[in-house]
């Protein structure tokens, strides 16, 4: 038997009795959280997204409406339409966060964690991209491992949905999930996702503490500083500096950093090796009396400078 306490203990709830929105999809995940948002004493909002992907989505709104009113518990029922296509999981993804409440808390667990380590590990992620979800307020199930979490819901006798898409190998995340990591398992002989957690940990504390050294660098706008004295800067300095002021905002709700790639091409702009550089987000970096120029989509530039 799994035992709640033992999960609470993992959790990093708010303390009761505090009100909190829940993002449930009626999966053994989320209803997860649900369950253990009750144990640990929280008044509850229950908030559910039909992105209307599949013919039988509704069904899975039906579901945690019926138990959110056997329940006695606050519901509300979204609608957002996302049409099938290219690049539909961040475009569904966006329409959640648009939807749901900022601070809506999430039943991602550790094995989410690990997997987002993997995949950005796979794009070429720095400090950042290795040290996903830590310290997220809205994720307080990281603690825990998806398989317990999953006994869990079944020993309380929920029956919970099931999305297929969650099999399906079209999808990178599935393919990280069901084959890569197995595969890790198999070669370290040892369970790797509790070991990428806790270097994920170790790696956010590394990066808040680059954050406190290179806040001074960040405040100062990216055409203010003369490329001169850029280019007595430490490699690592610059390339952060960088990174930070050539974020940008892809439309549907998330910050992209620049690529390895697209930093390395800055660099040589900052250094008069080149004169102008394209960026991803329609945008170009170029240099002009040894002062940078950012020009491209003003929707797509952040506030960075």
């Amino acid at each position: 038997m799994t035992n709640a306490d033992q999960l609470l203990a993992a959790c990093t709830f708010p303390p009761a009795p505090s009100a909190v929105n829940l993002a449930v999809s009626g999966g053994p995940d989320s209803m997860g959280l649900l369950l253990l948002a009750l144990l640990a004493g929280l008044e509850v909002t229950v908030h559910h997204v039909d992105h209307h992907a599949r013919d039988d989505s509704g069904q899975d709104a039906d579901f945690v409406a019926d138990y959110c009113a056997r329940a006695g518990l606050a519901f509300v029922r979204h609608d957002v339409a996302v049409e099938a296509g290219a690049n539909f999981e961040a475009r569904a993804r966006a329409a959640r966060r648009a939807t749901l409440p900022a601070e809506a808390l999430t039943g991602h667990t550790m094995d989410d964690l690990a997997e987002t380590m993997v995949l950005n590990l796979l794009r070429g992620a720095g400090v950042d991209g290795l040290s996903p979800m830590v310290g997220d307020p809205t994720k307080p199930l990281t603690g825990l491992r998806r398989g317990d979490l999953h006994d869990f819901v079944a020993e309380s006798g929920i029956l919970a949905r099931q999305d297929p898409t969650n099999l399906s190998s079209d999808f990178r995340r599935n393919r990280v999930r069901h084959e890569l990591l197995a595969l890790m398992n198999d070669v370290a002989q040892r369970d790797v996702v509790a070991i990428l957690a806790r270097s994920a940990r170790v790696i956010h504390d590394d990066r808040r503490w680059l954050d406190e050294i290179a806040a001074p660098d960040a405040a100062r706008a990216l055409a203010s500083i003369d490329c001169r004295e850029l280019m007595t800067w430490p490699q690592a300095r610059l390339r952060r500096w960088l990174r930070f002021h050539l974020t940008h905002d892809d439309g549907l709700g998330d910050d992209h950093p620049p690529s390895a790639d697209e930093v390395e091409r800055a660099t040589e702009v900052v250094f008069g090796r080149a004169r102008a550089t394209e960026l991803s987000g329609g945008r170009r970096l170029a240099r002009s009396e040894q002062h940078l120029r950012l020009e491209g989509d003003s929707t797509t530039l952040t506030s960075h400078g």
